[in-house]
């Protein structure tokens, strides 16, 4: 192995992965382990959890799949003891699990004024609130052995907030900061060892905000879908494949001095000013 590959090399290393039954997920699962990591695949249902690990094993990869709720803290306990017994160690979370709810989310028939505060509770939790207990019980695992990884999933929506969903963006906003103060604390108390950072994907189609971009009678680009496409260079929606790169430089050795920062990978949205 060149000085270059080992640079990028997480070979041997285990990598927990919530949401890894998703779009975004399961490609960010399958590469991790391709990149030669274990890779624990932790989803709210065993059947999405299964056909990743199921796709990683028939690639040659080694991976286990955990039904798991982010916002429970007991269930998350039960998953950290099952991966801790099959893998002993931990050195790298993905905090992939989230999604918005269309009761969160105005529309003509939907004012502001009218959205239903159990469903904007629900957003909080998912993105939020599962990020930041999936933190806890397996950063701490990171804070004993002072080492460790932490890639947060923000979004687009978090720098850039879009007009029609303001939970899913506050609590993509939340992400941001509570990257910002965890790279902190985790260094400062802990070990400078310990990294956290986030990715903040621009627009993919995945069945949380499919409603919003495609018909779903006939699949054609709707309204905002296309003003989208407008203000994104590049000229198209971004494919699961287009995290990887981010990702396996936020998770390697290349990128042992960066911690506390949020990349956009969205395809310019982020620099364009729409003029």
């Amino acid at each position: 192995m060149s000085e270059y590959d080992a640079l990028f090399s997480i070979q041997g290393q285990t990598a927990v992965i919530t949401g890894g039954g998703g779009v975004l997920g399961s490609a960010m699962a399958r590469a991790l382990a391709n990149a030669g990591a274990r890779v624990a695949v932790i989803s709210l249902h065993d059947t999405s959890s299964a056909r990743v690990v199921d796709a990683i094993r028939t690639d040659g990869g080694e991976a286990i799949g955990i039904a798991c709720d982010v916002t429970n803290r007991t269930s998350l306990e039960k998953a950290h003891a099952e991966i801790i017994k099959k893998y002993a160690s931990i050195n790298i979370l993905i905090n992939g699990a989230g999604g918005n709810q269309p009761l969160a989310t105005t529309n003509p028939e939907r004012s502001f004024f009218e959205l239903d505060e159990q469903a904007v509770d629900t957003v909080f939790r998912l993105n939020f609130t599962g990020t930041f207990l999936s933190s806890q019980i397996f950063g701490k695992s990171m804070a004993e052995k002072k080492s460790g990884c932490i890639v947060n999933v923000a979004s687009m929506n978090a720098l850039r907030p879009l007009t029609r969903i303001p939970a899913y963006s506050a609590a993509k906003a939340a992400i941001v900061n509570f990257t910002q103060w965890l790279a902190v604390h985790m260094a400062q108390e802990y070990s400078a060892q310990i990294r956290v950072n986030a990715i903040s994907p621009g627009f993919f189609l995945t069945e949380q905000n499919r409603f919003l971009l495609t018909e779903a009678e006939t699949g054609a680009m709707t309204a905002r879908g296309q003003a989208i496409l407008n203000h994104t260079p590049m000229g198209r929606f971004g494919v699961p494949e287009d995290l990887i790169g981010t990702l396996l430089w936020l998770v390697s050795p290349a990128s042992q001095f960066a911690t506390g920062i949020t990349i956009p990978v969205d395809g310019g949205f982020s620099a364009f000013s729409g003029v």
